[in-house]
Order: structure tokens, then sequence, then C-alpha cells
């Protein structure tokens, strides 16, 4: 079952398990395909996914949603992720942030950024414990 939350931002319960039982992560990526495989496997794993496709979607999402974790990828469209961090900063509590790149050059650059960064392709096991660790903070 998919409930839509407003443009482009989705987010999906199952069953029994209901979402304000579940650590919220959102992904931010514009490449449909790593949020799929993000959200299929971290619903596996008993999180809750929103997911969106543009950082207008994903500062809809902050302000609808307690989040856990945000994963974010550092170019969405034609934007940076830099500064929706900073607003996820000012929070409080503030929101952990994964930085996903494709870029080996921008690890060490984004790492200041963010509490944790992945690079691409990543493998589930790194999505996973990535996840973990900031869910855990």
């Amino acid at each position: 079952m998919t409930q839509r939350v407003n443009e482009g931002l989705s987010t999906r319960g199952t069953g029994y398990r209901q979402a304000v039982d579940r650590p919220a992560v959102l992904v931010v990526d514009d490449e449909p395909s790593i949020r799929l495989l993000c959200r299929i496997n971290l619903e596996l794993e008993g999180f809750e996914v929103l997911e969106a496709g543009s950082l207008a979607e994903a500062r809809a999402a902050v302000a609808s949603r307690d989040l856990s974790v945000v994963l974010l990828d550092f170019r969405v469209g034609n934007e940076t992720g830099g500064d929706l961090v900073q607003e996820l900063r000012e929070r409080t509590p503030p929101v952990p942030v994964a930085f996903v790149t494709g870029s080996a050059e921008l690890g060490p650059r984004i790492d200041s950024m963010a509490d944790a960064y992945l690079r691409k392709p990543f493998t589930i096991d790194e999505l996973l414990a990535t996840v973990r660790r900031l869910a855990a903070r």
C-alpha cells in the first residue's frame, strides 16, 4: 500500500506495524532507482521510509515528520545538499545526515558536513550499517 504525502513524497506502511513505531528515514535522491533500492532494503529492516526526488520535496518531508536519519544525495538535480544539511543541523534535536555521492573526491570534503557518507555504488550492508548507526544516536 502506498500513501502520497505532498507532491512526489511517498511513505508506505505495512500491516500492523504503524509508522510511529519505526524510525523514519528520508531518502533524497534524484535517481528513482536509488530511492527504490534504499526503500526496499530499509523497510525490510523495519524502518519507515520517505522519499524525495528534489530538495523542495525533502524540505516538505522534513517539515511534516520527525526523522531519525536523512540519506541525502550530494547533488540533487542542479542543487547541492549543503543548504539542507544546515537546516537539519538547526533543528532540535539535529537530524543525522549521511551524504550519498558518486564522486570519490567529495568524500573527505563532505565528511565534515555530514555525520557519514556512502559512496555510490554502495553495498546493502554499507547502507544498513550506516543507517542503523545514525538512527541509534
